[in-house]
């Protein structure tokens, strides 16, 4: 269970009971003493107020409080939220959006620092524009749950990403990539990136990639990429 997942759990743990111990959580999350210490210790750095009690009746207690005022979004999430909405706003489909759009500024600035900018960074590379009306949008699947957080690391470390593509005749092919920007053109969404086996920038569907992977190596250069009219990049304050 990855490092977040973990955390995750814990405070669920500690959110429905008033106490448990360190045993209880090592069990209910599958981890070791040490695993879960370090996981606590996080919890505490992000703000959540965790409580340890030794001796007889103690055990280990979360400030409710604390759960109200800290912001548990991490980076991709809240890329995923604005990803969203930028989405419904292309498509004509968004209600409320001033209240939105508040509400994500407000995401924003709780975050740290570095945070914020990685953030900024992501936004940098989002663009969003109208669909061509003969793009046939009749086959649309499930874009992979793991993308978005591959695309997040290989982007903001400059690092090629690879993943199974099927393109449009049901071609299977192997894909190397490096990831320049991630297009919406609702309701389809693509990651456009340089591929240097064609030498040339691709579009690649997202509900067409499957078991996508950072690769660890050489870092690349993001490149000057032109679109078409009406695309915009997605800009916020």
């Amino acid at each position: 269970m990855k490092s977040r997942s973990r955390q995750d759990a814990i405070i669920r743990n500690l959110r429905r009971s008033s106490a448990t111990t360190l045993e209880t959580l090592c069990k209910e999350v599958g981890a070791s003493r040490s695993t879960i210490l370090r996981d606590l210790s996080a919890l505490r750095d992000e703000g959540y107020v965790i409580i340890a009690e030794q001796g007889r009746g103690g055990g280990i207690y979360l400030d409710p409080s604390s759960v109200q005022t800290t912001p548990r979004l991490s980076v991709p999430e809240v890329f995923a939220l604005i990803i969203g909405i930028s989405s419904m706003r292309a498509a004509g489909s968004l209600p409320f959006a001033g209240l939105a759009d508040s509400g994500l500024s407000k995401i924003e600035k709780s975050l740290p620092p570095d945070k914020l900018r990685d953030l900024r960074r992501l936004l940098d590379c989002l663009y969003v524009g109208p669909l061509a009306p003969n793009v046939s949008v009749s086959n649309v699947g499930e874009i992979d749950s793991g993308l978005l957080p591959a695309f997040e690391r290989a982007f903001l470390e400059r690092l090629s990403l690879k993943f199974d593509y099927i393109d449009a005749k049901g071609a299977k092919t192997q894909r190397c990539v490096e990831p320049q920007a991630m297009l919406i053109l609702p309701p389809l969404w693509y990651l456009v990136a340089w591929d240097s086996s064609r030498a040339d920038v691709r579009h690649f569907r997202m509900d067409r990639i499957g078991r996508p992977a950072v690769v660890e190596g050489p870092t690349f250069r993001l490149r000057r990429i032109v679109f078409n009219a009406g695309v915009q990049p997605v800009r916020y304050a």
